[in-house]
């Protein structure tokens, strides 16, 4: 194998011990089907951060070497004990998550409200003695809410917790998703949670602005990213439709999107939560980057 580069046989090796786990098939044979040649570093314009949930059936040890190898700067989306075993492998954790109740179950019902409070008091100082930065959070199910009072209930609850966001540093981030595949979740738009941002009033509370559930409601990313960017704390890829690759199979021109992104100044991450749809997933992870590698 000396001609195979140090990421080829990486991920040869990794591929391989994995497809044998599931399959049987012998791990040489996977490997020799990996090789090719090494590839140009990044370009580092873009910070590229990956969804480790996406890339399941990798240990979190492996899936950081093969990140690293392919120029990726963060593995996300991960709790407060597997945070350690990423940083080992020197990269960072561009996303937290650890706290709240779910997805349905956010800051728009004040029934909720200690329990949450308590549980991002919990978890903030934790996010912050890790050297990190961004926690997730989520406005939870219309249930039959209007717009104001949807921004009534989660203002209330977050602006209890901006004061230990501030001296943490900490970032609470509120992701904006379809209500479609996430039926009737209430930040659904981004106006909606820009304005939910205006209400709190903070720098400690913004958006994940997710350029895939988004396309889906709204459609005019480009336009919006232009316009909202100071409200986002980080940003999420995926194709659409299908949540697939970042490739020519579907919509959206990533490209001309990562350009927007680096001449508003947006200086968080990119963090690529697609679902593989090819045969070679670590493949199809590297060339989605390079995508958007501009």
């Amino acid at each position: 194998m000396g001609n195979i580069s140090r990421r080829a046989a990486l991920k040869a090796m990794l591929a391989g011990s994995a497809a044998l786990a599931v399959s049987g098939v012998d791990a040489t044979t996977m490997a020799k089907k990996k090789e090719m040649t090494g590839l140009e570093p990044l370009k580092g314009n873009i910070h590229h951060s990956v969804s480790k949930w996406c890339f399941g059936k990798y240990s979190l040890d492996d899936f950081c070497e093969i990140c690293k190898e392919i120029g990726i700067e963060s593995v996300e989306l991960l709790n407060p004990d597997e945070w350690p075993v990423v940083q080992k492998h020197g990269l960072t954790v561009a996303m937290c998550q650890g706290a709240g109740l779910g997805i349905d179950c956010g800051f728009n019902d004040p029934s909720l409200h200690d329990e949450l409070v308590a549980s991002y008091e919990k978890v903030i100082p934790m996010v912050a003695d890790a050297g990190l930065t961004n926690l997730i959070c989520f406005s939870g199910k219309r249930n039959g809410l209007t717009d104001l009072q949807g921004w009534e209930n989660c203002e209330k609850g977050l602006k209890r917790l901006m004061p230990l966001a501030e001296k943490h540093h900490v970032v609470l981030t509120m992701e904006l998703l379809n209500s479609v595949g996430h039926k009737d979740y209430q930040c659904d738009h981004t106006v909606w949670g820009v304005e939910l941002c205006r209400r709190v009033g903070s720098p400690n509370f913004k958006l994940l602005y997710d350029i895939y559930h988004m396309q889906i409601m709204e459609g005019n990313i480009i336009d919006t990213i232009r316009k909202y960017h100071t409200y986002f704390s980080h940003i999420h890829t995926a194709g659409c439709p299908g949540r697939a690759e970042l490739d020519e199979t579907q919509e959206l021109y990533y490209p001309a999107i990562m350009k927007a992104v680096l001449d508003c100044g947006y200086k968080g991450f990119v963090g690529h939560e697609f679902v593989p749809k090819q045969e070679d997933a670590i493949a199809s992870l590297e060339k989605s980057v390079r995508i958007c590698d501009i």
